[in-house]
């Protein structure tokens, strides 16, 4: 089974210190204190937990010449800690293929055929080198994962379930069901020595859409 990946779920006080160090760039621990009225100490045991999450950096400033004592540090946020700060993707997605949709909707049906024919190619690259179906399952549900779709993959049966506990394209799937289409689509195209059923689905309110595998008969 693949593991979920989710982002780290943050306490408010360490939340607060990460977005104060997005607006600024850089900070040291005492602009940090200063600016969210709290104590040192506190501002830098949330550094260090950020720190130890791989979502805050720290450098070591210059030291000015005769300084003596702990060196400065400045902290800045990591790539990593992008997960965790609003996206509007979504919004932008929708509003761009509204526009489409406006000129000729049936260039909306092409991007997502065109969507679904690349990641059939990329996957079945991959898949190619895994042998029986369970393994390009398991290959499969990691693919999944990667995308964003925090997939899993069990035994059920006679066959397998995939589960994608998130949506990495939910906004856009709630106004555009080509992307469901496209989803089960891919699934099918990737697996053809397999039936794929959809048995779960986020859009009419599962908290997780689920596809069942079987294997079909020689």
């Amino acid at each position: 089974m693949t593991p979920p990946r989710v982002a780290p779920s943050l306490p408010e006080g360490r939340r607060a210190v990460l977005y104060a160090l997005r607006r600024r760039g850089e900070a040291t621990v005492d602009d940090l204190a200063a600016q969210l009225d709290m104590t040192v100490s506190g501002a830098r045991q949330h550094l260090a937990a950020l720190v130890e999450d791989g979502l805050a950096e720290a450098v070591e400033l210059p030291r000015p010449a005769g300084a003596r004592g702990r060196p400065q540090l400045a902290y800045a946020v990591t790539d990593a800690a992008d997960a965790v700060f609003p996206k509007a993707y979504g919004e932008l997605t929708n509003e761009l293929l509204g526009y489409l949709d406006e000129s000729d909707a049936s260039l909306v049906d092409t991007l997502f055929e065109r969507r679904r024919d690349q990641r059939v190619r990329n996957a079945t690259a991959r898949l190619e080198r895994r042998r029986g179906l369970k393994g390009k399952v398991e290959e499969l549900a990691l693919i999944l994962d990667e995308d964003g779709y925090l997939a899993t993959c069990e035994r059920h049966g006679n066959g397998y379930r995939i589960v994608e506990h998130n949506c990495a394209i939910l906004a856009v799937a709630q106004k555009y069901g080509q992307a469901c289409t496209s989803e089960i689509d891919f699934i099918r195209t990737v697996l053809p020595e397999a039936d794929v059923e959809r048995v779960s689905h986020i859009i009419d309110g599962a908290h997780h859409c689920a596809y069942e595998i079987t294997p079909r008969a020689a």
